[in-house]
């Protein structure tokens, strides 16, 4: 038994690490905490007593006790956790929340999460429960890690799953959808804008914002002259922008150009407005650098907010962007891309669909934080690292030249020197071409839903294809597509799926939320794959059900992060790396053929006798699957193929 304790206490050990977290083990070097334990032995007799693991992270106290059998998790006296002799010395929860009852009374913390561990990194239980001051405990949700109790993360978990209250990033997304709810009236209400012009128009007027630090643009200066117009006045900050940055070829800054001459040519954006008392234009800009201009231009984040703009603007048009392809990537997949890919510094990332920039700018933010945090940087503007990152490291191809212009933006606005974004199409492009730009990462969503047997090169498969063919050998690949992809269903994507493997390996596909692309009907996954190298018969592809991954929709918002999604991404990170296992539920390991569906669905085998909610779920998800199948316009399911 010894045994298997400290080997759970080691394994405790390992999480706490991997969560960045420094607790003391059996005793603590805060004298105030190491005076309490000395009369909390959980015999009662009042001498000293210490649990596994206890500490300090920011303003809470954090005390471990573990059991290596899950059957020791916790001893319940009614509907209460029991703290007689017996419980308390026997079981984790019953201990944990001893420990952290008597340091409540025994210390000047006021806030207290005591954690009762059981069992080994197969199978487990991690529960918390949070205790006060006044003898009060509440038991929390279960988790995978302690991520939530790093001192990074633990103000939110505190704010969200004790207090029960929006944290600042919840209110901060709130804003932004209500600000684009009101910039989208405003756009049509004065401006008379097109859907497809109005993100134009925002990101024009977010490129002359930033000539304000350079003098040679201010919004005081619009004043509804007819002679020099508004409109004049913000494409000529544009244009001065532009070449300052040094966007080049010529042909591109001219195809940017174009896109902006709404701005300039639209008689009622450059007329003083009755309503309003100004040109629509000045009131737009006066908007945007108080409600968008700074969160980019001064805040470090990975958020797109010019996407998250196109995306709000489509969806009051009663439109998602879809007919177009266009699904735009939430900001906690673009940034799970960098952790699942272990993005380095060094890397040189490919997006070649890249619609609004969101995979870039989750990838610059990402590298340009390990740059920092690596070299302890205060000031990044000089540095050399950091510079050649914004300036080479990142590329882009898109289709659309207005969604081209937006991305093009993006990557200006964020600083990345010239945008190394084409306006081009990426399925044209020779792959060996590609190569040379060195690129040692791709990331992709590719237009959903355009495939056909008429159209067999435009299947998402086909994008994934051509994708790893132009990454250098090695390359790490990730795609965001429709599960249907990963099936084969059709002749010509059963083909594509047996080329891949002739010429690069798959390392695995996670299954994702069916909401992640809310209200889009698309059933997604995540397929990642190492380009350049024939896949191995003997090599086990990991396939994970990540369905359950701690976002859900809230009314009038759409997706948002419920306060067990980072421990949720830990897990499946852990699993994925190979620091954990896991029970087949979530992830199967096996060798995988060509024919095969690569979905966890596909090689998940079910040995339970299974429930009647196991039943209703299965049938809700095969009607949910057919529903989007449908919506695709992809109606193989039902074809009598030949």
């Amino acid at each position: 038994m010894a045994k298997k304790e400290v080997k759970t206490d080691l394994w405790v050990y390992d999480l706490l690490k991997d969560a960045e977290i420094e607790l003391d083990p059996q005793g603590s070097s805060i004298k105030e905490i190491d005076d309490a334990l000395k009369t909390a032995s959980k015999k009662g007799t009042g001498h000293v007593g210490f649990p596994e693991y206890v500490g300090v992270v920011k303003d809470f106290i954090i005390v471990i006790e573990d059991k290596p059998k899950t059957d020791k998790h916790v001893l319940l006296n009614g509907s209460v956790i029991s703290l007689e002799t017996n419980a308390v010395v026997n079981y984790a929860m019953n201990g944990a929340l001893f420990y952290a009852k008597h340091l409540a009374k025994n210390t000047t913390y006021k806030k207290i999460i005591a954690i009762g561990v059981s069992g080994d990194k197969k199978k487990h239980k991690i529960s918390p429960i949070y205790v006060d001051d006044t003898d009060y405990y509440r038991e929390l949700p279960d988790v995978e890690s302690f991520i939530s109790f790093n001192e990074k993360n633990i103000d939110e978990y505190y704010t969200r799953e004790i207090l029960k209250e929006d944290t600042n990033t919840e209110k901060e997304l709130a804003e932004i959808l209500k600000d684009a709810a009101s910039l989208h009236e405003d756009l049509r209400n004065y401006g008379n804008l097109k859907d497809i012009d109005k993100p134009l128009v925002v990101s024009g007027i977010l490129l002359a914002l930033n000539e304000i630090e350079k003098k040679s643009f201010s919004i005081d200066n619009l004043v509804g002259d007819t002679v020099e117009t508004d409109g004049q006045k913000i494409y000529k900050a544009i244009e001065s922008n532009l070449k300052r940055v040094n966007v080049q070829p010529q042909v591109k800054l001219d195809k940017i150009l174009s896109q902006f001459s709404i701005i300039r040519d639209t008689q009622i954006l450059n007329e003083i407005n009755d309503t309003l008392g100004e040109t629509p234009l000045k009131y737009y800009a006066k908007f945007l650098y108080e409600k968008i201009f700074k969160s980019i231009k001064y805040t470090s984040s990975s958020e797109d907010y010019l996407g998250r703009f196109y995306g709000e603007f489509m969806s009051y048009s009663g439109g998602d962007g879809q007919t177009l392809g266009i699904v735009l990537t939430p900001k906690h997949i673009t940034e799970l891309f960098c952790e699942l890919l272990d993005l380095k510094p060094e890397d040189v990332v490919l997006d070649p669909c890249c619609g609004t920039a969101g995979f870039l700018i989750a990838s610059m933010h990402y590298m340009l934080n390990e740059v920092i945090t690596t070299k302890g940087l205060k000031t990044i503007e000089k540095d050399p690292d950091i510079n050649h990152i914004r300036k080479h490291q990142l590329h882009g191809i898109e289709l659309q030249p207005y969604m081209f212009t937006i991305a093009t933006t993006n990557m200006i606005l964020r600083g990345d020197g010239k945008s190394n974004i084409i306006n081009e199409n990426f399925l044209k492009q020779e792959s060996d071409k590609l190569q040379l730009k060195s690129p040692t990462v791709g990331m992709m969503n590719p237009p959903y839903s355009q495939g056909s047997k008429k159209n067999s090169d435009l299947y998402e498969i086909c994008f994934t294809e051509h994708l790893l063919d132009s990454l250098v050998e090695g390359g790490r690949c990730a795609v965001i597509v429709p599960q249907s992809s990963m099936t084969g269903k059709t002749k010509e994507e059963q083909a594509v799926k047996e080329n891949i493997l002739k010429h690069h390996t798959l390392e695995g596909v996670i299954t994702l939320n069916k909401d992640t692309f809310y209200g889009v009907g698309v059933m997604p996954c995540i397929a990642i794959f190492t380009a350049g190298e024939p896949h191995p018969a003997n090599k086990e592809c990991k396939f994970i059900n990540f369905e359950n991954d701690g976002y859900k929709v809230s009314p009038h918002i759409g997706l948002i992060e419920t306060e067990s999604a980072k421990d949720k991404k830990q897990h499946l990170l852990d699993v994925w790396f190979d620091r954990i296992e896991a029970d087949t539920k979530f992830c199967v390991k096996t060798t995988i053929e060509a024919t095969d569906e690569w979905l966890h669905s596909f090689y998940y085998f079910n040995d339970e006798i299974p429930t009647d909610a196991d039943f209703d779920k299965t049938v809700g998800d095969y009607l949910s699957f057919e529903f989007s199948m449908i919506m695709q316009g992809r109606k193989y399911l039902f074809e009598d193929e030949e």
